[in-house]
């Protein structure tokens, strides 16, 4: 764990198809900057972690245990551990800041990326 770093420079997860996370990842909890792109489906999956997250560019419909909110630069979820989620982005995308208690062990497991500059910051 680098005590500082930028998020240009970390190597991308690439978890699912069109969506990528850099993410810093502490002893507890692990923060995502995650990229979507246009027209984006994330399928409904669920996971222990709690998940909290921020939307910083563009829109994202999130669906958590079926209830739907279009959700726009600045607005806000929660989401439980093992509350089934999905997600969806209209034609601009959207990039998100995630964050997940206890960390995401499961990403290890992903491909990885090479570093690049993501879509935020602008």
């Amino acid at each position: 764990m680098d005590t500082f770093d930028s998020v240009d420079q970390v190597r991308p997860y690439k978890i699912w198809e069109g969506a990528v996370a850099r993410a810093v990842r502490g002893d507890r909890i692990t923060l995502g900057v995650i990229d979507l792109e246009p027209n984006v489906a994330v399928p409904e999956h669920h996971h222990s972690n709690e998940q909290l997250g921020i939307v910083l560019k563009g829109a994202i419909t999130m669906i958590v245990a079926g209830n739907r909110k279009t959700l726009g630069v600045g607005e806000t979820y929660v989401i439980p551990g093992d509350v089934p989620h999905a997600a969806e982005t209209g034609p601009d995308g959207a990039t998100v800041i995630d964050v997940f208690s206890p960390i995401r062990e499961d990403w290890e497991r992903l491909e990885r990326l090479e570093p690049s500059r993501g879509a935020w910051p602008i």
